[in-house]
Protein backbone atom coordinates (compact mmCIF):
# COMPACT_ATOMS: atom_id res chain seq x y z
CA UNK A 1 0.00 0.00 0.00
CA UNK A 2 1.33 3.78 -0.83
CA UNK A 3 0.16 6.55 1.78
CA UNK A 4 0.43 10.40 0.80
CA UNK A 5 1.15 12.89 4.04
CA UNK A 6 0.84 16.35 2.93
CA UNK A 7 2.15 19.20 5.12
CA UNK A 8 2.61 22.92 4.78
CA UNK A 9 -0.66 24.20 4.62
CA UNK A 10 -2.40 27.48 6.93
CA UNK A 11 -3.41 31.05 7.40
CA UNK A 12 -1.63 33.82 5.12
CA UNK A 13 -1.75 36.96 4.23
CA UNK A 14 -2.42 38.36 0.10
CA UNK A 15 0.76 38.83 -1.22
CA UNK A 16 2.32 36.13 1.43
CA UNK A 17 4.35 32.73 0.51
CA UNK A 18 3.34 29.24 1.88
CA UNK A 19 5.66 25.71 0.60
CA UNK A 20 3.32 22.68 0.18
CA UNK A 21 5.10 19.37 0.99
CA UNK A 22 3.82 15.76 0.21
CA UNK A 23 5.35 12.68 1.12
CA UNK A 24 5.31 9.07 -0.43
CA UNK A 25 5.82 6.11 1.38
CA UNK A 26 4.87 2.27 1.64
CA UNK A 27 5.81 -0.19 -0.62
CA UNK A 28 7.00 1.40 -3.76
CA UNK A 29 8.41 0.46 -6.96
CA UNK A 30 8.31 3.85 -9.07
CA UNK A 31 6.83 7.03 -8.65
CA UNK A 32 5.35 9.01 -11.69
CA UNK A 33 3.74 11.76 -12.68
CA UNK A 34 3.40 13.89 -9.53
CA UNK A 35 0.69 16.70 -8.57
CA UNK A 36 -1.00 19.37 -6.66
CA UNK A 37 -4.97 19.80 -7.13
CA UNK A 38 -6.57 22.17 -5.24
CA UNK A 39 -10.47 22.14 -4.76
CA UNK A 40 -12.67 25.49 -3.30
CA UNK A 41 -15.89 25.61 -1.85
CA UNK A 42 -18.46 25.11 -4.43
CA UNK A 43 -15.83 24.14 -7.36
CA UNK A 44 -14.64 21.27 -8.72
CA UNK A 45 -11.01 19.90 -8.25
CA UNK A 46 -8.76 21.68 -10.28
CA UNK A 47 -5.38 20.92 -11.56
CA UNK A 48 -2.60 23.38 -10.11
CA UNK A 49 0.62 21.98 -11.05
CA UNK A 50 2.30 18.57 -12.57
CA UNK A 51 5.74 17.05 -12.70
CA UNK A 52 6.58 14.46 -14.61
CA UNK A 53 9.07 11.48 -13.47
CA UNK A 54 11.79 13.11 -16.12
CA UNK A 55 10.93 16.68 -14.79
CA UNK A 56 9.07 18.34 -16.97
CA UNK A 57 6.03 20.47 -15.55
CA UNK A 58 2.89 22.19 -16.27
CA UNK A 59 0.86 24.79 -14.29
CA UNK A 60 -2.55 25.85 -14.16
CA UNK A 61 -2.70 29.79 -16.21
CA UNK A 62 -3.57 30.85 -13.00
CA UNK A 63 -0.81 30.31 -11.24
CA UNK A 64 1.87 30.53 -14.32
CA UNK A 65 4.54 32.81 -12.61
CA UNK A 66 3.90 32.81 -9.09
CA UNK A 67 3.99 28.60 -7.76
CA UNK A 68 6.80 26.31 -8.65
CA UNK A 69 6.59 22.98 -8.24
CA UNK A 70 9.82 20.29 -7.56
CA UNK A 71 10.16 16.36 -6.51
CA UNK A 72 13.13 15.15 -4.90
CA UNK A 73 13.15 11.47 -6.38
CA UNK A 74 15.80 10.63 -3.76
CA UNK A 75 12.80 11.13 -0.88
CA UNK A 76 9.84 10.62 -3.17
CA UNK A 77 8.59 13.82 -2.26
CA UNK A 78 6.85 16.45 -3.94
CA UNK A 79 6.96 20.30 -3.08
CA UNK A 80 4.80 23.23 -3.83
CA UNK A 81 6.52 26.84 -3.61
CA UNK A 82 3.45 29.31 -3.54
CA UNK A 83 4.11 33.09 -3.83
CA UNK A 84 2.22 36.29 -4.06
CA UNK A 85 -0.57 34.34 -3.28
CA UNK A 86 -4.13 35.62 -3.78
CA UNK A 87 -7.54 35.10 -1.61
CA UNK A 88 -8.63 33.35 -4.50
CA UNK A 89 -5.91 30.96 -4.07
CA UNK A 90 -8.00 29.97 -0.71
CA UNK A 91 -8.34 25.80 -1.28
CA UNK A 92 -8.37 22.64 0.12
CA UNK A 93 -4.63 21.22 -1.65
CA UNK A 94 -4.35 17.52 -2.58
CA UNK A 95 -1.45 15.92 -3.36
CA UNK A 96 -1.91 13.15 -6.77
CA UNK A 97 0.55 10.63 -7.38
CA UNK A 98 0.89 7.92 -9.48
CA UNK A 99 2.90 5.00 -7.85
CA UNK A 100 3.92 1.48 -8.74
CA UNK A 101 4.04 -0.81 -5.95
CA UNK A 102 6.54 -3.52 -5.49
CA UNK A 103 5.54 -6.70 -7.25
CA UNK A 104 3.26 -4.98 -9.76
CA UNK A 105 3.74 -4.03 -13.42
CA UNK A 106 1.51 -1.20 -13.88
CA UNK A 107 1.07 2.60 -11.59
CA UNK A 108 -1.97 3.04 -9.67
CA UNK A 109 -3.44 6.92 -9.03
CA UNK A 110 -3.29 8.08 -5.01
CA UNK A 111 -4.58 11.19 -3.39
CA UNK A 112 -3.52 12.91 -0.09
CA UNK A 113 -6.22 13.76 2.55
CA UNK A 114 -5.86 17.08 1.95
CA UNK A 115 -4.31 20.67 3.45
CA UNK A 116 -6.01 23.67 4.21
CA UNK A 117 -4.35 26.86 2.55
CA UNK A 118 -6.39 30.18 2.90
CA UNK A 119 -5.11 33.32 1.55
CA UNK A 120 -6.95 36.33 4.15
CA UNK A 121 -6.33 39.76 6.06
Amino acid sequence: QVQLVESGGGLVQPGGSLTLSCVVSGSIRSIGGMGWYRQAPGKQRELVAVISSGGSTNYADSVKGRFTISRDNAKNTVSLQMNSLKPEDTAVYYCNVWSMAKGSSRYTNYWGQGTQVTVSS
